[in-house]
Parts: structure tokens; sequence; C-alpha cells
């Protein structure tokens, strides 16, 4: 549909959607504003048969759109540890930390802004924009390692997915649905990762890097073709009118004043604190954690793919028969706790522990702590009204971005005073024995304990 040009005060008889607003004097001025808008971008108000796509929306379009993102992404785990020790051969932890944190607090300023547009806008249009510059930085691997970084680490203006997901499911689930469906949602991320760092590590060792990240950058843009004609548009069947033709503010989009407004409703500040607090230690040990497996523990990229794969099959399961379950007994807040509860264990154990089996039971542990922030989601979601979902779910996600800015950051800084760098690396093609050589060997010998016990005393701090 070709935009048209911008009338005077519309004709009562020019769309029908205008009828009963023009009847409510100041009101009716207000849609018309809307339905201009709606033409501008290809879309009528409530029309789901004008909508492109495949189907009604559903959350089974957000679910395809997490798994190939983050499949693609989950390729290329084994050599991204390759390029980024021969990128920064000195400083790897302490760089990847940098990195890691430039883009964490980029996506903290930018999740706000994003999700109050797609509120208006619609969330297709955003869900193209985050994923395709999320992406972007793929083929740079082979490329210019360099440019892969620095790419990195401004993608995180756009890296958001996940808010813009949330808020798509939200707009198209009933509020007791929402738990299940984001319990779902994030087990399907568990689920890209599944088998995606067998496969990358598997095609790296038998046919080289440049093959992997091919593979890659089709897989993502197979994600983005899907967005593009398959995703239907799910804001307008849900959609209020009065957040139609509302002007997006500088205080909607400023990440300050949009967390200073949050502080006026308690349950939504708590809420917050509790995304801070709980996602700072595990976005660090994100950042470093499969590093740290590497060069602490002697894991090979074999043993680490196949940790990876248990840890995300653990996490599915526990994200849609433990989380449902848990839901419906002892409530949505109890769970959080629950949650929170076995965060604290597997960051502990990880802290303390100092062998290979210690690893795999703490990872056992860690995949029940993932009912955490698909609970909170659903938590938040309840205190937001159903045409302010973008927002909320930016205003966590940015929350996640400044954790993923400072925790990375934190992180690396720690590794960097205890002088543990990724000294030595063997090809990936070698045998796990061989690997790695005797960790006591690589670093300053200080207990792995160390390391971790001050990220939990950063913590609580």
């Amino acid at each position: 549909m070709s935009p048209e040009p911008e009338p005077p005060p519309a004709p009562a008889g020019e769309a029908e959607a205008e009828a009963p607003a023009a009847a409510a004097g100041e009101g009716g001025e207000k849609r018309g504003i809307c339905v201009m808008l709606v033409k501008r971008i290809g879309l009528k108000p409530g029309g789901g048969s004008a909508q492109q796509g495949i189907g009604r929306p559903s959350v089974y379009h957000a679910v395809v759109v997490i798994f190939l993102e983050f499949f693609a992404w989950g390729l290329l785990t084994t050599p991204m540890l390759k390029v980024l020790h021969e990128t920064f051969p000195q400083h790897t932890f302490l760089m990847n930390g940098l990195i890691q944190g430039v883009k964490g607090f980029l996506s903290f300023m930018s999740a706000p802004l994003i999700g109050a547009l797609s509120d208006v806008w619609g969330r297709k249009s955003f869900l193209l924009v985050t994923v395709f510059f999320t992406c972007v930085p793929i083929p740079l691997m082979r490329i210019s390692p360099w440019w892969y970084f620095a790419m990195i680490s401004v993608s995180g203006v756009f890296s958001v997915t996940f808010s813009v997901i949330f808020a798509y499911v939200a707009d198209i689930t009933q509020e007791h649905e929402r738990s299940t469906a984001y319990g779902l949602v994030s087990a399907t991320f568990a689920a890209s990762l599944v088998t995606s760092p067998a496969i990358g590590a598997y095609l790296s060792a038998s046919k080289g890097d440049n093959l992997v990240v091919l593979v890659a950058t089709v897989v993502a843009v197979l994600d983005i073709c899907f967005i593009l004609l398959a995703v239907p548009e799910s804001l307008p069947e849900k959609m209020r009118p009065a957040s139609w033709g509302a002007p997006i503010s500088w205080e909607q989009a400023d990440p300050f004043a949009s967390l200073k407004k949050v502080g006026k409703d308690s349950t939504v500040l708590l809420i917050c604190i509790t995304v801070f607090l709980s996602y700072l230690p595990e976005a660090g040990q994100y950042s470093s954690f499969f590093l740290y497996l590497r060069q602490i523990i002697g894991f090979g990229p074999a043993t680490i793919a196949a940790f990876i794969a248990v840890v995300g099959i653990l996490s599915i399961i526990a994200q849609t028969v433990f989380l449902s379950i848990l839901m419906r007994s002892i409530g949505n807040k109890n769970t959080v706790l629950l949650g929170l509860g076995f965060q604290i264990l597997q960051l502990t154990w990880y802290g303390f522990g100092s062998q290979p089996w210690m690893m795999w039971a703490a990872g056992a542990v860690a995949a029940m702590s993932s009912i955490t922030f698909p609970a909170i989601s659903a938590l938040v979601s309840r205190n937001a009204e159903p045409d302010q979902q973008g927002v909320v779910q930016g205003i966590i996600t940015g929350i996640r971005g400044l954790c993923n800015g400072l925790g990375p950051a934190l992180y690396g800084f720690i590794f960097f005073l205890f002088h543990v760098e990724l000294n030595e690396l063997a090809p990936v093609q070698s045998s796990d024995k061989d690997t790695m050589q005797d960790p006591s060997d690589e670093v300053n010998p200080w207990p792995p304990s160390i390391v971790f016990q001050s990220q939990i005393s950063n913590l609580h701090d």
C-alpha cells in the first residue's frame, strides 16, 4: 500500500476506523493521526488480515527467531575462543571483558528506546533490526578479527532481541499463559546451544573455521528472511487505541529517566533490583566461563561442547516441565526465589570446585537456576499495561544489558589482577588430553576458587 499525502483533518468517511473516533472530539483527532501513522507503515489498526506473514502471530514465530539467532552464534563457540586469543594474546580475559562491557552498556542505553518505539510502531520491524545488527559481526570473524570485535561492541545498540520477543509474546498471550510461553522461549535459547557448539567444533576440526563462519552466516540470513517473510505483526491485534499516535518523548527513550520512572512502582523497582543483583554475576560468568573451563579445569573443545549440550538439555527440561509445575504449585514469586537459590548454589560450587566432575554437577544446578529469568519476566509483565509491554521488557533488558557490561568487565579485571591469561591454546584438532597443558604451569598459582570468591564478594558489596 503506497503512502498517501498527509491531508488536513480527515473527512468522516475516509476510513472506517475513524468514524467512532470522530465523535469523541479530541480523541478523534488523535485517532486520525493514528490511522495516518498506520498507513505510513503499511498496516491497518486491528486488521489481522492485512498483516504480512504466515498465519496468525504465535509463540512459535518467536521461538524460531530465537532459535536461529542463537544457533548461529553457538556454532562460533570454538572458533571465537581461538580468534579471541590470537587477536589479544597478552590480555585475553581483560579484552573479552571490555568488549562485552561496551556491548552491554550500549544495550542498556538503547533498550528502553527500542522498547518504547516497538510499543507504537510494532514488533516486527524491530525484530528485523535487532536480529540483523546482532548477526552482522558473524562474517567479519574471518574477514577481519579487529572489525569483528569492534562490530560486536557497537552492535550492543541493537542487541535487545529478547525484550522485543518477550513483548511480542505478551501481545499474543493471556496473563496466565505468559510464564509458560516465556519458559518456552528461554528453553529455545538453551535448545539452540545444545547442538550448535558441537556441530561448530566438529566442522572446525574437519573442515576449518571458514566453513563454520559460512554456515553461521547462512543461518543468520535465514533468520532475517524468516522475520521478513513469515513473522506476522503482533501489536495491532492487542494494541489499545491510546498508544497509536502517542509521541515518543525523551523521557521514554532516556534509560536513566526510565529507571527513575520505574522507581515510582515499588513492585517493578524490586524486580529491577533483583534482575541487577542476580544477572551481574551471571553475565560475568557467561563471558568467561568457557575460557575458564579450558584454561583452569583443562576441558578440551569436545568436552566443552558436550558440557554445553548437557546443561542445555537440562535447562530445557527445567524451563518447560519444572517451571510450569512450580508456577502452579508455589506461585510466581516463590519460583523466582527458588531460582535465585539455585543460582547462589551453582556460583558457589563453581567458585570452590577444582575437579571436572564438580563442574558437571554445578552445571546441573545452573540448569535449574535458568527458571529465574522467565519467572521474573512473567512477574514484571503482570505489572504492566498491555500497551506498555515493550517499555517494561525494554527496561528489564536494559538492566540485563548494563549487567552484560559491568559483569564481563569486572570478571575480566579480576582475571587480569590474578594474571589468569589464555597463555597456550592447542589447535582444535588435538585431543582433549593434549588441548591444555598443566594449568599450574600456565597461570599464577592462585587457586581457581579465589577468582570466583572475588566475583561473589563483589556482588554482595
